[in-house]
């Protein structure tokens, strides 16, 4: 098999990667909020990432154009400092089955935007994969009930979860002509670097540094577990999310990538002994169904 081909391939793997960091930070509990906790991570994942770019490509530089340094560094600041924490103050609002189906918008937008600014197309079957990967996201995340919230504040949720998703969207198109350069790793560890520095800057803005710390440094924290999750989703989940859309049409990779909804539920069943309901069986049933028939697998010309 090609590597061109393995693009498909990286972007389930990141699905599953980050299913299972999530569900490593579920069990972390609440020991750091949720913004001390993604500043954690992400210096842990960075901490892992900058040694592993210069032990593979050394201290070369990528090469790149001013215009493309431009968005690297407004990629990583706009996709980790800036979406991260629109999506925890969305998740504040509206809770996390809310959160979940508005965060569906992500395919959505990576395929509407690269279609305009890649050239990207999907054929007829890829088209009928996509509404299955939906469709059975929502049978998963779909709660009847809520607590009920007011209408201002769930105007607000689904504004800063739609526009934290769409930021994440527009940074990794804007990042795929840029990957196809020699120094990935080093591209993706700077992309990492400009996020933590702009988190850095936001909460020395709010003058939390000293707080922040203390929590990080006095709390009691399940470190094994935070180091582990932080491993696996700040580190490998990134890589094979970028080296997804670097192999893979952005398109094709971020439906794909949308798997991860249904592998968090499926996880939180076997590990955290979450409910696991008829309904959930068949939504994950459908999304998996819909990846086959998007990969080709079920009709169609496969693309792997």
């Amino acid at each position: 098999m090609a590597i061109e081909n393995f693009g498909e391939i990286f972007a389930l793997v990141c699905a599953l990667m980050w299913a299972s960091a999530v569900v490593l930070f579920k069990y972390v509990g609440e020991s750091m909020s949720a913004n001390t906790l993604n500043l954690v991570k992400n210096l842990l994942g960075l901490s892992l990432l900058l040694p592993t770019a210069f032990l593979l490509e050394g201290i070369q530089m990528p090469v790149l154009s001013w215009l493309e340094w431009i968005i690297l560094i407004a990629s990583g600041y706009f996709g980790i400092a800036v979406a991260d924490t629109w999506y925890l103050q969305a998740l504040r609002n509206l809770g996390a089955g809310r959160t979940a189906i508005v965060a569906s918008l992500y395919s959505p937008f990576v395929v509407m935007l690269s279609i305009v600014f890649l050239q990207e197309t999907l054929v007829l079957w890829q088209w009928l994969g996509f509404i299955m990967v939906l469709a059975g996201i929502l049978v998963v995340v779909y709660q009847r009930s809520y607590q009920s919230v007011e209408q201002g504040v769930l105007l607000k949720g689904v504004g800063l979860a739609a526009a934290s998703v769409f930021l994440t969207a527009a940074g990794v198109v804007a990042m795929k002509p840029i990957l196809d350069n020699d120094g990935f790793f080093w591209m993706v560890s700077l992309r990492m670097l400009a996020g933590v520095i702009g988190m850095l800057l936001f909460i020395a803005y709010k003058r939390q540094i000293a707080s922040t710390w203390s929590v990080i440094r006095e709390g009691d924290h399940r470190w094994k577990h935070i180091l582990l999750a932080s491993f696996v989703g700040s580190y490998l989940a990134l890589l094979f999310w970028l080296g997804g859309f670097k192999y893979a049409d952005a398109s094709v990779a971020s439906v794909l990538n949308e798997t991860a909804n249904v592998f968090i539920v499926v996880m939180a069943w076997l590990f955290l002994k979450e409910a696991f309901s008829v309904r959930k069986a068949l939504g994950v049933t459908l999304t998996f169904g819909g990846v086959l028939v998007f990969l080709g697998l079920l009709g169609g010309t496969p693309i792997l």
